[in-house]
C-alpha cells in the first residue's frame, strides 16, 4: 500500500470549481511531488466516480482517491462497475474511499439515514457478490472506509483495505491503528494552516471546522476521544481547534504530520485552509512540500 506515498493532499473544494481549474490544480499537485490527491463528494457537487476520472485524465502518475464516495448515491453493483472501469483505465492510480456520509448529505437524495454500520456491512457484502463481466483492471482497486469509531473501524479491518478518517486528532490515529491492526492502510486527513498568529490561526481554523461540528458522526467521535460540551460549543475550544488544525510555520506542521505517522498512519493527506484569493490553499502546498515530502 506504499503506492500512496506518505504525504498526500485533500482538496474538498474541487467539487465546486471548473474542470479547467481542476486540471491545472491536479497537475501542479502532482508536479510538487505529493503522492495522492483526495477529493470529496457532497449531495450538491460533482459525482464522485466521474470526478475521479476527470482528475486521473488530467495527471500522469499521482494516485487519485475519493474521500469519500457516498454509498447512498449508487448501488453496490454500480460502485463496482464504476471503480473497475476507472481502475482498468488507470492501473494502480485509483483508490475508492467510500462511506455512509451524513444525514444532510443523504436526505436530499430521498434516503433515510439509519443503521450506518449494518448498512455498510451489507453494502460491502453486495459489492463482493456483484457480477462484473467488463475488462478487469490489472490491479484491484483498494477500498477504504471513511471510518471514525470502533464499529466502522472494525469493518475497515475485516472487509476493506483500510480506513480514511477525517477531522481527527493524533489520538484518533493511535486508536484507529490499534483497531485496524497491522497490514491495513490508515490514511488520515489533517487540516493545515501556515499562520503563526494564534488568534488568526484559531479564527480561520474555527471557520474551517464549524460545519463539521454540527454533524453527529464527528461530534460523537470527538466525545469518544474525550472532548466535552465546552470543547464542541461556539465553533470549538482553543484546545479542540489546536488538535484538529495544524497551524504555525512549516516546521510546526511537519511536527504534527510526523505525530500522525508515528501514531500509526501510513499516509497523511493535508488539507490547506484557503484564504483570500487562494481559496484552495495551493500556495501553502507549494511552501509545505519541501518540509513534508522527505518524511
Amino acid at each position: 500500500m506504499t503506492f500512496l506515498g506518505r504525504i498526500g493532499v485533500w482538496l474538498g473544494s474541487l467539487g465546486w470549481v471548473p474542470a479547467a481549474v481542476e486540471r491545472d490544480v491536479a497537475g501542479e499537485v502532482e508536479g510538487l511531488g505529493y503522492g495522492a490527491l483526495w477529493y470529496s463528494e457532497a449531495h450538491n457537487s460533482k459525482e464522485s466516480l466521474t470526478h475521479g476520472a476527470l482528475l486521473l485524465a488530467a495527471t500522469r502518475r499521482i494516485v487519485i482517491a475519493s474521500g469519500i464516495a457516498n454509498i447512498w448515491v449508487r448501488d453496490p453493483m454500480a460502485m463496482v462497475a464504476g471503480a473497475n472501469g476507472i481502475a482498468e483505465a488507470y492501473p494502480g492510480r485509483f483508490v475508492l474511499g467510500m462511506g455512509v456520509s451524513h444525514p444532510p448529505q443523504v436526505g436530499p437524495r430521498g434516503h433515510s439515514y439509519e443503521r450506518p454500520v449494518a448498512t455498510m456491512r451489507a453494502y460491502l457484502e453486495a459489492m463482493d457478490a456483484a457480477e462484473y463481466t467488463g475488462p478487469r483492471p490489472q490491479e484491484t482497486f483498494p477500498r477504504l472506509l471513511g471510518a471514525l469509531r470502533p464499529a466502522m473501524l472494525g469493518l475497515a479491518a475485516t472487509m476493506a483495505d483500510g480506513a480514511h478518517p477525517y477531522l481527527v486528532p493524533v489520538e484518533h490515529t493511535r486508536r484507529a491503528r490499534a483497531i485496524l491492526g497491522h497490514g491495513k492502510l490508515l490514511a488520515t486527513e489533517q487540516f493545515v494552516l501556515l499562520e503563526q498568529d494564534p488568534g488568526e490561526a484559531r479564527r480561520l481554523g474555527r471557520e474551517a471546522i464549524a460545519w463539521y461540528l454540527a454533524l453527529p458522526n464527528y461530534t460523537d467521535n470527538l466525545r469518544w476521544l474525550g472532548y466535552g460540551d465546552d470543547d464542541l460549543a461556539a465553533g470549538g475550544s482553543d484546545t479542540l481547534v489546536d488538535a484538529l488544525v495544524a497551524w504555525g510555520d512549516e516546521q510546526a506542521i511537519r511536527g504534527r504530520v510526523l505525530e500522525h505517522l508515528e501514531a500509526g498512519a501510513d499516509h497523511v493527506c493535508i488539507q490547506p485552509i484557503g484564504r483570500g484569493s487562494d481559496t484552495l490553499g495551493i500556495d501553502q502546498l507549494r511552501r509545505l512540500g519541501p518540509a513534508l515530502l522527505d518524511l
